[in-house]
C-alpha cells in the first residue's frame, strides 16, 4: 500500500551494528476464512527484509502486526524477525480504545528521530492497545522503556491467566478436600498476582492519552 521513506515523510533512515531501517513497508493481505492469521503474518514478516506494518484482512476482522528486525548473528546478510506483536479489530465496529489507537498512528504523532524510533513508536502504541484490553483505557507509552515494560506486563498477565484457568479447572475436578483447599489457596495467590499485573499496566500506561 505504501512505503515510508526519508524522501516522502522527512524521517531519516537508521543504521547501527544490529539493524538497518531504510524504509517501512505498509502491506495488506487478504486471507481466506480458514487461514491461520498468526502463522501467515509471521511468514510475511519473515519473507520481507524491511520492517512491516502488516494488515491481514479476514472477513470483517483486520489483524495489525508489527515486528522489529535485526541482522542475523549467524548468517551474514540474513535478517531475523524479533517478537511479532498483533492486535485484531473490526473496522466497522471499533471500540473507543481502538479508535484512539488508530488515531495515534498518524505519522505526525509518531517519534521522528529516525525510522527505527518511528517504528518503535508504532510498536509502543500496539502494546498500549493490548494493555487497553486489560485496563479498559488506551494511552500510548511515553518512552521505549515504558513500552518494553508494558509488553512484559502483558505477557506476564497472559501467562498468569492461562495458569489460573488451569488451576481452576483442576480444583473443579479435585475430589479430595485437602487437595482442593491447597489448590484454592494457590488460586487465591495467583489471582492476587494477576490483579497486581493489571494495576501495574494501568499505572504504566496512564502518562499520556492520545
Amino acid at each position: 500500500m505504501a512505503a515510508l521513506k526519508p524522501t516522502n515523510i522527512g524521517v531519516p533512515a537508521f543504521k547501527d551494528e544490529e539493524r538497518e531501517y531504510l524504509e517501512i513497508a505498509v502491506l495488506t493481505v487478504l486471507l481466506r476464512p480458514s487461514a491461520k492469521v498468526a502463522r501467515l503474518a509471521e511468514l510475511v514478516h519473515r519473507a520481507i527484509p524491511y520492517p512491516l506494518v502488516l494488515f491481514a484482512e479476514q472477513g470483517e476482522s483486520v489483524t495489525l502486526s508489527l515486528a522489529h528486525k535485526r541482522w542475523s548473528q549467524g548468517e551474514s546478510g540474513k535478517v531475523v524477525v524479533e517478537d511479532v506483536r498483533a492486535v485484531a479489530f473490526k473496522p466497522e465496529a471499533l471500540s473507543s480504545q481502538e479508535a484512539a489507537f488508530l488515531d495515534s498512528l498518524a505519522v505526525s504523532r509518531l517519534p521522528a528521530g529516525n525510522l527505527f524510533a518511528l517504528y518503535d513508536g508504532l510498536l509502543a502504541r500496539l502494546a498500549a492497545l493490548e494493555a487497553a484490553g486489560i485496563t479498559g483505557a488506551f494511552a500510548a507509552p511515553v518512552t521505549g522503556e515504558d513500552a518494553s515494560a508494558v509488553c512484559a506486563a502483558i505477557d506476564r498477565h497472559a501467562r498468569l491467566q492461562r495458569d489460573l484457568d488451569l488451576l481452576r479447572a483442576r480444583a473443579a475436578k479435585e475430589k479430595q478436600l485437602n487437595r482442593r483447599v491447597e489448590l484454592n489457596l494457590k488460586i487465591k495467590a495467583m489471582a492476587g498476582e494477576l490483579a497486581g499485573t493489571s494495576i501495574s499496566l494501568r499505572n504504566g500506561t496512564s502518562n499520556e492519552s492520545d
